[in-house]
């Protein structure tokens, strides 16, 4: 039982901080429009533009890390969970 403990608390604490990454990146998408710039007129919109999409580049490594650690230890845990209910019961 002890292990599940943990596994559950290490769940919780990567779900936070993906939490954190989702709500980082909806704030950062939450200004990001799709237009094309076509004159140099507007060069500070279209640097704000690509700056948003380099960030956003930036975290998605993280985001994606973050996803599959969570996934795997999901089915970590469910797997500690039913071993330990069929120990139980036997």
């Amino acid at each position: 039982m002890e292990m599940l403990r943990v596994l559950v608390i290490a769940w919780g604490a990567v779900g936070a901080a993906l939490l954190v990454l989702l709500g980082y990146r909806g704030t950062l998408t939450r200004y990001e429009e799709d237009q094309i710039f076509l004159s140099d007129a507007v060069s500070m919109e279209s640097q704000q533009q690509t700056d948003i999409q380099r960030k956003l580049l930036r975290i998605r490594p993280a985001l994606v890390t973050m996803v599959w650690t969570i996934g795997a230890l999901t089915a970590v845990i469910l797997v500690v969970f039913v071993k330990d209910m069929v120990s139980h019961l036997l």
